[in-house]
């Protein structure tokens, strides 16, 4: 098939998964689409859970292997809808829908990709793609369960909603935990350790707390209080307030460093990381990757939001259609001439990068 057909199936696709509810950890339906799709085009798969994974046709253990990633669950949609975000719409060239920016497009624009280059024997890479499950609760049974399973990874293109610019970084994640505590008491009575008042000097220090390393490209750590939980009833004083930290760590510290810190420094009678694992990624600007795309016109930046690429080890770059700021809105949509531009300007990519 032309490239031209194979994008058409693509959005074909990509309808068909808009209309198949896949909230995280509940991807099967979605995942039975894709084995469809391998089928279809007689290409070998492999499933682990709900990620459904297949390498090219002249694979070969002695090249080094590039990983064509995207993500195939979706939040669950919010209450500001005014359209079915379970119908796939299209309006304006709009095609509407839960999941089609985030990050269904990307998913069917590197698969259609990999489908044009399955048989090509010419790579200088290996190329494994994989439609992973649970990315956007980061699940115990996402992409990271499945790493030790997938030959080795060299290095990965993870596609999310860039507008097709390359991000040549992305901020790590640590969910923290923590306690202000204070003396339960009789609201009736003198209370001078109260633990909700307590809180107030808590959450200006972290307000006006300042990471002193930051980086060239994604910038300072941001932290911010996100969740706050005190008391059952109005005549009783809790014994403790807890609260929820999100610290968006950039590429001059480890998740370690950052737990260490805020361990150390931090006014809470307790504080404790969730997990650590989803650090902060990035590739270099010299690679051929980077290269190829910057010769294709793309900018490069440093993305914010998180993504598959924190449970990665090796270099890699976010990139894919439609907007990062559509992602988890009502009424989420994507550009069909956006899927159409994605497919050619990936196929563009590897053809530079890894021909």
């Amino acid at each position: 098939m032309t490239l031209e057909q194979i994008t058409t199936n693509a959005i074909r696709l990509l309808k068909k998964l808009i209309e198949t509810p896949s909230f995280s950890g509940k991807e099967d339906h979605t995942a039975a689409l894709i084995i469809e799709w391998f089928t279809r085009y007689k290409i070998p798969y492999k499933r682990e859970n709900h990620n459904i994974w297949a390498t090219n046709k002249s694979f070969r253990e002695s090249k080094p292997s590039l990983l064509l990633n995207s993500h195939h669950d979706t939040v669950q949609p919010n209450k500001g809808y005014t359209k079915d975000p379970f119908m796939a719409m299209v309006e304006d060239g709009k095609l509407y829908g839960l999941g089609s920016n985030d990050a269904g497009g990307a998913l069917v624009s590197l698969l259609a990709t990999f489908t044009y280059y399955y048989h090509r024997e010419d790579l200088n890479y290996n190329l494994v793609f994989v439609a992973s499950g649970e990315e956007e609760n980061s699940g115990p049974k996402g992409l990271h369960s499945i790493l030790d399973i997938i030959p080795k990874i060299d290095v990965a293109i993870v596609g999310e909603p860039t507008g097709m610019h390359l991000a040549i970084a992305e901020k790590g994640l640590v969910v923290f935990d923590a306690i202000v505590a204070g003396t339960a008491s009789h609201a009736a009575h003198p209370n001078d350790n109260n633990a909700i008042y307590n809180t107030i000097e808590v959450l200006d220090w972290f307000q006006k707390y300042t990471f002193q390393k930051t980086s060239e490209v994604l910038g300072d750590v941001k932290m911010t209080v996100t969740q706050i939980n005190a008391g059952v009833q109005h005549n009783a004083v809790p014994a403790e307030v807890a609260l929820v930290i999100d610290v968006r760590v950039n590429d001059a510290y480890s998740n370690q460093e950052i737990a260490t810190l805020l361990e150390k420094e931090a006014p809470c009678d307790r504080i404790t990381p969730r997990g650590l694992r989803l650090n902060s990624s990035s590739i270099s600007s010299e690679h051929s990757l980077v290269k190829a795309g910057i010769s294709l016109g793309r900018n490069t930046y440093g993305s914010p939001t998180l993504s598959d690429q924190a449970v990665l080890k090796c270099p890699s770059l976010k990139l894919g259609p439609g907007d990062s700021k559509r992602s988890h809105t009502a009424d989420e949509f994507i550009y069909i001439s956006e899927i159409e531009e994605a497919i050619q300007l990936y196929t563009a990519l590897l053809e530079k990068a890894i021909t």
